[in-house]
């Protein structure tokens, strides 16, 4: 007869979901991992090649900590896995000295002693030829800063927690959860049927106003897109291959956004890729995306990439939409559930979580198997929306 029962169920086979399901098989509990979708899926969050990951960290200084171990856990799964996760080509955060990007990254580096130059706009465009700053430009430059693969986390984070007794589910999707009474525990149950177990972790991404509407969190879910460009030129991506050209976030405020791009990863006909950070391309639901990239809008992109890189646009090789779920200060949603104490959320990534990937899933273990966690996730608590009114 097959199993029905286990310690802990795992909403969620994403980044964070594989994760967590990976160190809760790890630590010896029965695990059953559940996922709408097959394994390493495009529909969500976790896909496009590459995710920027950096330390010195201007959203704030009190991530620090988390990207330190996360580091650590990105190294050792690739020693388990063999699967190359990371490439760690250097990265520049860019603009005036005063804006929100250099200033509080020179802050998050300041506060934490970490290794790093800011540079002017002349030793900019001498160490980095792809870039055109302006005069009033400088950069922090990081030199452990660079890309992870999210279909390759993906990927290890499956084969360890299945490696671990894991057994995880996909194209099974929840359609509802719910506590037991008396703290007897959890029940989910899919359009396949009813499990239950003694704790549950919803790792939902864009599907957290279906599954946590309880939370007490106005998340909106937003459209956004990668545009990967062939840059002009005879020596093609060659000047943007990782040795050569770094990961970057760059900030104008005429542009009240911030354009961000990665090296050349995926080989001569690849292409660099570039998008907006924080660009909404308007509210969705994972329902209602629009998942074709129009004309205007690669347009617009192309545009303000010209402006930052003499050499792209050049032409446009393909386009991929994703969804960021935000919440209103862009901060995490990570704790145990308010309502539910054998409930734990992990959600609201806001566009820059998923380099926090398996140091988010040893904090979901921990929440999940102990109740606490020794990392520092008090400022992702779901209370400060219910404390600000929203």
């Amino acid at each position: 007869m097959a199993r029905t029962s286990y310690d802990v169920i795992v909403l969620g086979i994403g980044g964070m979901g594989s994760a967590a399901a990976h160190q809760l098989a790890a630590r010896g509990a029965r695990v059953l991992g559940l996922e709408r979708f097959d394994p390493v899926h495009d529909r969500g969050s976790s896909h496009g090649g590459s995710r920027i990951i950096r330390q010195s960290y201007f959203e704030g200084a009190d991530y620090v900590p988390l990207l330190l171990r996360s580091y650590e856990l990105f190294e050792r799964l690739e020693r388990e896995t063999g699967r190359e996760l990371m490439v760690l080509s250097g990265g520049l955060m860019l603009g005036t000295r005063e804006s929100r990007t250099v200033a509080g990254s020179l802050a998050a580096a300041d506060a934490w002693d970490l290794p790093h130059e800011l540079l002017d706009a002349a030793e900019i465009r001498r160490r980095f030829p792809t870039l055109s700053p302006r005069a009033d430009e400088v950069a922090l430059w990081e030199a452990r800063a660079g890309l992870v693969r999210p279909e390759e986390t993906v990927r290890a984070g499956i084969e360890r927690a299945t490696a671990a007794g894991a057994e995880l589910r996909f194209r099974e999707p929840v359609t509802s959860w719910e506590a037991l009474p008396g703290g007897a525990g959890v029940r989910v149950r899919t359009a396949l049927g009813s499990y239950t177990a003694g704790q549950l972790v919803i790792c939902p991404g864009a599907w957290a106003l279906e599954q946590l509407a309880d939370l007490g969190v106005p998340f909106t879910i937003e459209r956004q897109i990668m545009y990967w460009f062939q840059p002009s030129g005879e020596s093609g991506v060659e000047p943007f291959l990782p040795d050569r050209h770094p990961v970057y976030i760059w900030e104008r405020p005429e542009d009240d956004t911030q354009i961000y791009g990665f090296p050349a990863i995926d080989g001569p006909e690849g292409g660099a890729k570039v998008a907006f950070f924080r660009r909404a391309g308007g509210e969705c639901t994972p329902e209602t995306i629009d998942r074709t990239v129009h004309p205007a809008e690669v347009a617009t992109m192309a545009e303000h990439a010209g402006r930052h890189l003499p050499s792209l646009p050049g032409a446009l090789l393909h386009a991929a939409t994703c969804m960021y779920t935000t919440t209103p200060d862009e901060h995490f949603v990570i704790a145990r559930h308010p309502a539910h104490e054998a409930v734990t959320v992990a959600c609201g990534f806001s566009g820059h979580g998923f380099k926090f990937v398996p140091v988010v899933g040893e904090i979901l273990a921990d929440l999940a198997l102990t109740g606490t966690t020794a990392h520092p996730v008090a400022l992702f608590h779901p209370g400060r929306f219910a404390a600000s009114g929203g």
